[in-house]
Formats: C-alpha cells, structure tokens, sequence
C-alpha cells in the first residue's frame, strides 16, 4: 500500500481537523492582534499607554483561565458521548463568542461596562476553546494508521499558522486600506464580524464526519467514565502535571513571538506597524514548515524526542529574543522565524504526545486539561509579565521567559510515561 494513501482515505478526518482549528485560532489571533493594537485605548480608561496596553493584555489572560473549565467541561463529555459532538458544541461558543466582541461598546459610551462585557466574551472564547484542540488532536489520532500518528496528530497544528496568517492578512489588509484613526473607530470590528463566516464553514466540515474507532472501541469493552475528571485526577495526575509542563514552552514563545512582539515593535522599537506584521507573515511560513518538519521527525523518532529537542530549542532562542527583537526590522524577522521554527519542535508533536499519556476513557479529559492547564501558564502568565517589564523599561528581560518555559517544558517530557497500547474496535 503507498504510503500517500492513508491522506487520501482519511482526507475528510484531516480537514475537520485542521479546519475547525483554524477558525478557532483565527478567532483567538484576531483578539491579540487587537489587543496589542487598539483595546487599550478603546476599552480602559485614560491612564499611560503602557498601562493600557497591559490591562488589554490581561483581558486576554482571561481566555486562560476559562480554557481549564472548559477543558473539564468538554472533556466530561468528549469522554462520555465522543469526540464529534463536543467538536461542534465548542466550535459554536467560540465563534458567538468572537462575534459578541465585535457588536460590544466602548469606554467611552458606556465606562466600566465595556471591558466586562469584553471580559466575558473573551472568556466564552476560551472555554469553548477549552474543549477545541483536544478534540481535534484525538479526531486526528484516533484515526491515524500505524507509523503516521504524529503526522496526524499535527493536521490541528497546521491550523495555527493557517489561523495566524488568516488574521494577521485581515488586519494588514485594513491597515493599508484604512487610517489609524477609522481602525481605531469601527474597523477593529470587521476581522471579528468575518469569524461568523469561518465558523459556518467549521461547523459544515465537522457535520460530515463519524466518531473516532479508538473511542468506539472504548464503549464496546466498558461503559463511559462516570467522571472522567475524578477518574484522572485519581489515577493519572503524574501524567497530568508531566503534560501541562510539556506544553508550557509553545505557548511562551508563540505568544511572545506573535502578540508581545508586535506590541514592541509597532509600539516602543517605532516599527512601521504595517511592515511588522508583514514581517510576522513571513516567519509563519517557517512554523508552517517547521511542522511538517518535526511532526515526519516525530514518527521517524518518538513524539517526546521531538518534544524535548524543540524544548531545548526553544532555552536557546530566550537568549537572542531581545537583543534580536531590538536589532532593527531585518534581524528581527529573522530572529523570528527561527522563534517559530523552533516552536513547531514544541508544538506539533503535542497532539500525538499527550495522547500517549491517557488512555481512551479519560483521554479527551486528560489531553484537553493538560494542554490548557498550561497554556495558563505559557499563554497567560508570561504575556503579562513580558509587557509589565516593558512597562517598567525592562523589556529586554522578556527573552528569560522564553529560556524558563523551554526547562519547564524539557523537564516535563523527561517525566512524562506513555500509557500501554488499547485493542482495536472489532
């Protein structure tokens, strides 16, 4: 049998899991992009700029603190009805969600409400968000023929730089097509009201897809997990404290790559803003090849190797981040791109590594809290501390953030210990 094969017969599973996650990372980036850009000012009072900037940035920590509820939510019933149905639930909160933003006021119309109607959709996008990549990483897995599991397992990871270009071309688009100052007045409003089309699109793929064999199998040998979280924290929680550590490194440096690195640079470094997001553009196309890269690695080695080289990876990267970032606009193009190489070693394997630690009854649960357990820390913390040093004229530190995630990260997969292989549906 040709090796190509297992693409073509497993197309439609590929799509629904690439695309879905797309749509939910679009839906995310739009809200750094803006973050970083315009919901400082049009959300909080008129305090510095500096401190506007990190309020917005602590609204999208929000979001991080939703995804573990949603993780126990969704993965409550990922592990007991499947994985397809959670799919769509989550795909449908995070993309009314996104819309809410769009339609919400400003500070300037209604005071303090504005930022807590902001608070609250961005926490509905993160709990729907919560139960997303879980999902398709286990569609994905759970459909993958022997030898391809890693690749497979990377088809959700395709759907973060597939996401992140979408979004950034979105608003690099109205930012040659529009002043400033008609952004700043309704056109930050656009990129979240186009979610509406994407996610009819997700939601049309994930409809035309079956269950996962693995979770079938599961049901014919034994009745579903009453609750799957307490079954986890009570047999697993090695595992789930070793996988939230595994995943810390990728958020760190996409998030201080993408959102932090844009706010510098259109911000203090005085980088035309229109430029650097074109520059941004440009090194998404090397995570994009960076997985590929490290998900044919993984099969060819073992997921955790690939994970705790791009760990490693990523220690090394902290050290040049700021310097590199601070260098002028052609040295920070490149530093990022090697950022976001790297970060694909961290980042494509997850799927097929956090699989590997759970088994089938509670492994929506397991994979769903690890990952964004943390991601609270890698996607939440680590921003906030990155702009609070810039706030305070130290954003030249940032770059350590990068160095402890990637230990963190390193240390996690060297304690990590897969689980024993299941038996097949009949």
């Amino acid at each position: 049998m040709s090796q190509a094969n297992p693409l073509r017969t497993h197309a439609r599973v590929l799509i629904a899991s690439t695309v879905g996650t797309a749509v939910e990372y679009y839906d995310f980036f739009i809200y750094a992009t803006a973050a970083a850009l315009v919901f400082g000012p049009l959300f909080f009072p008129a305090y510095d700029p500096a401190a506007q900037t990190l309020l917005a940035f602590v609204t999208f920590g929000v979001a991080f603190v939703a995804r573990p509820i949603g993780a126990i939510a969704f993965g409550h019933f990922g592990d007991r009805i499947g994985r397809k149905s959670t799919l769509v639930a989550s795909l449908m909160l995070m993309g009314a969600s996104t819309l809410g933003i769009s339609l919400l006021p400003t500070y300037a119309t209604t005071g303090w409400i504005a930022p807590v109607l902001l608070c609250l959709m961005r926490f509905g996008q993160g709990f729907g968000l919560g139960g997303e990549w879980a999902g398709a990483a286990l569609l994905a897995v759970e459909n993958a023929p022997r030898g391809w599991v890693a690749r497979f397992g990377a088809a959700p990871q395709l759907g973060v730089p597939l996401g992140f270009a979408a979004a950034n071309g979105v608003f690099l688009v109205l930012g040659l097509a529009m002043t400033k100052a008609e952004f700043a007045a309704w056109g930050w409003r656009i990129p979240f009201l186009l979610s509406a089309v994407l996610v009819g699109i997700g939601l049309w793929v994930r409809l035309r897809i079956g269950e996962t064999p693995a979770f079938r199998a599961a049901l014919e040998r034994e009745a579903p997990v009453q609750v799957p979280v307490g079954r986890l924290l009570r047999d697993h929680p090695g595992a789930l404290l070793a996988g939230s550590a595994g995943v810390v490194s990728t958020y760190t440096l996409f998030y201080l790559a993408t959102a932090f690195a844009l706010a510098q640079g259109a911000g203090p470094l005085g980088y035309p803003r229109e430029a650097f997001i074109g520059v941004q553009l440009v090194a998404n196309a090397f995570l994009t090849l960076g997985i590929l890269v490290a998900s044919t690695h993984a099969d060819r080695t073992s997921p955790g190797r690939t994970l705790a080289l791009g760990s490693a990876g990523t220690a090394l990267v902290g050290l040049i981040f700021s310097p590199g970032l601070a260098a002028g606009m052609g040295w920070a193009g490149a530093m990022l791109s090697l950022a976001l190489f790297v970060m694909a070693f961290t980042n494509a394997p997850l799927g097929s590594w956090l699989s590997s630690l759970f088994p089938t009854r509670v492994r929506y649960s397991g994979v769903a809290f690890a990952f964004n357990f943390g991601g609270v820390l890698g996607g939440a913390v680590t921003p906030i501390l990155a702009q609070a040093l810039s706030a305070a004229h130290l954003a030249g530190w940032a770059g350590l953030l990068i160095v402890v995630s990637g230990l963190v990260s390193l240390v996690g997969v060297l304690l990590a210990r897969p689980v024993a292989p299941e038996p097949a549906a009949s």
